[in-house]
């Protein structure tokens, strides 16, 4: 079994604020048609990222190149993710009965069958992970609580169960201030923002970067 099919579930969830037949499709234009863990786009000057005082040798380098092409291609995902959500809670607080939300669910259901399917079932299984944790950074929950939430606990424990198999737990949050990996991906959308080469959006968790570098600054030199 794919576990990609639970983040098409939550893509279900959060899409429902499209609730039309027709839809744009958002993505399209924002994720590369390479789906394979090549490097892309200009690399980060990889010394203003360094942890510890020394120079990256040249496979640290060509990891954190690799980590920047993952974040760069499901961070779109996560961040559609966010602003469907978003309108879903606007347009479910309208809807006053049962029937109408199920047939708001089918309208859309069919709506992410076409457009989002085979591009979630293309994604490696480290850039699934990163997109767990990224969808935690853009929502503030992770993908277990909105298939929980939006679904049922039972849907989300089995989901859970699945995805662990490929490695990939979806109650994983973004903890940029104890996870090295999740403060390098705080530094490549930083940098990302910065330049243009992503569009921002405000992370839902409260993330000061200037605050966050000095932490693991000072957590480095402790280790010295």
């Amino acid at each position: 079994m794919n576990p990609f099919k639970y983040f098409i579930l939550v893509f279900f969830i959060c899409s429902l604020a499209s609730a039309q037949l027709v839809v744009k499709d958002s993505i399209k234009t924002e994720v590369s048609s390479g789906e394979d863990d090549t490097i892309l786009g200009p690399p980060i000057l990889l010394e203003e990222v360094i942890i510890h005082k020394e120079k990256l040798d040249e496979e640290s380098k060509k990891q954190f190149l690799l980590l920047q092409n993952r974040v760069y291609k499901v961070y779109p995902f996560a961040k559609t993710a966010s602003e469907r959500l978003t309108v879903l809670d606007r347009n479910l607080s309208i809807l006053k009965t049962n029937r109408e939300k199920r047939k708001y669910f089918k309208i859309v259901e069919d709506y992410i069958e076409n457009e989002f399917t085979d591009k979630l079932k293309k994604l490696s299984r480290k850039q699934g992970q990163i997109l767990v944790k990224l969808i935690y950074r853009q929502t503030g929950i992770t993908t277990f609580d909105l298939i929980k939430d939006y679904k049922s606990g039972w849907k989300a424990f089995w989901s859970n169960a699945t995805a662990k198999v490929f490695d990939i737990n979806l109650k994983t949050a973004y903890t940029p201030y104890e996870v090295n990996e999740d403060f390098l991906i705080e530094t490549i959308l930083d940098r990302a923002f910065s330049s243009g080469r992503l569009p921002k959006q405000e992370s839902a968790i409260p993330i000061d970067y200037n605050q966050l570098s000095n932490h693991w600054y000072e957590k480095a030199s402790k280790q010295d």
